[in-house]
């Protein structure tokens, strides 16, 4: 490759980068804003694994940071849970560089999970309540009070499908979340963003990720299942994965079956309410039912919507 070729393809990097940190900055900023995340004087406790997302999400807040209205402070955290190959000098290389206050702890998990979890079964949901527990008591001990994950859609859509077909449930993950104790506050500022686009903003940004031997190494997984299947959707139809995100957005309980979300025991009719029909049908014409005791045909309306119907008295 010539010099003309080299210089040619980092404009073209270049340019899709800023293309693509401008995509991110507007959606972590909407979501940020949806949701209330980051208020004035906010100390936010930002979760490195050293994986795409968390580098990303780390990457826009920073960035945000600089034009937000308000003013919030960041400080980065990584457990190292003594994972075999962990590169520990990785992270602290990287936040140097970036001049980020940031902590690094250390906490054997891996020790534990290994020795509860069966050889082949998941280990995601010990790993993960052993890592959060953890990142929960430190955000009280340095008085963080917000706790910024970097879960993206993709991830909010897979746990909903998750939840529905292995579960029996209909939940995904919130943007926002209170602790069950009501001491922590965990966001999600990737809430709105594309793994496709935090993928390709991630190697054009050349972050030293740090691969996940534990769970990451693991084959058919439950979840990995959903990936695939939400993969070839979005290439059958590229808005489905979006429509799926937006009606989570837009839930109507008294159109479900949920007894918990909607009354549905105490639902009654009002005998005095007027009839206008089904809402949907708000816009046609109504129908004239004066003679519908009679026996026989009758005509409705003049738009021939329903032209007859036939109505017997006994």
């Amino acid at each position: 490759m010539s010099d003309v070729e080299v210089e040619t393809l980092v404009k073209k990097n270049i340019t899709r980068m800023n293309k693509l940190q401008k995509r991110l900055r507007r959606e972590v900023g909407s979501a940020i804003a949806d949701y209330n995340m980051i208020e004035d004087g906010d100390r936010v406790m930002c979760c490195l694994s050293g994986g795409k997302d968390s580098y990303t999400m780390l990457d826009i807040l920073m960035n945000l940071q600089q034009r937000a209205p308000i003013k919030f402070e960041i400080v980065a955290v990584n457990l190292d849970q003594k994972q075999p190959g962990f590169p520990e000098d990785v992270l602290p290389a990287y936040l140097d560089k970036l001049g980020v206050a940031y902590h690094i702890l250390e906490k054997d998990t891996y020790s534990i999970v290994k020795e509860k979890v069966p050889e082949g079964k998941t280990t995601c949901a010990l790993c993960s309540r052993l890592r959060r527990g953890t990142l929960y008591g430190f955000a009280q001990h340095i008085g963080a009070t917000k706790i910024a994950l970097g879960h993206h859609r993709d991830d909010i859509i897979e746990t909903l499908f998750l939840n529905m077909f292995y579960g029996g449930k209909l939940k995904a993950m919130p943007p926002k979340l209170l602790s069950d104790d009501g001491a922590n506050m965990v966001i999600r500022p990737l809430a709105y963003c594309r793994e496709k686009d935090i993928e390709a903003y991630s190697v054009l940004k050349e972050f030293p990720i740090i691969p996940c031997n534990l769970c990451g190494s693991q084959e058919n997984l439950k979840r990995g299942e959903i990936k695939n299947m939400l993969k070839l959707w979005d290439k059958q139809a590229p808005r489905r994965l979006e429509n799926n995100f937006t009606a989570m957005q837009n839930t109507a309980p008294s159109q479900g079956v949920d007894r918990e979300q909607f009354d549905f025991i105490s639902l009654m009719r009002n005998p005095d309410a007027v009839n206008h029909g089904d809402v949907a049908d708000a816009d046609l014409p109504a129908f004239d039912f004066v003679d519908i005791n009679n026996n026989g045909h009758i005509n409705l309306d003049v738009g021939n919507r329903i032209d007859v119907v036939a109505t017997f008295k006994p």
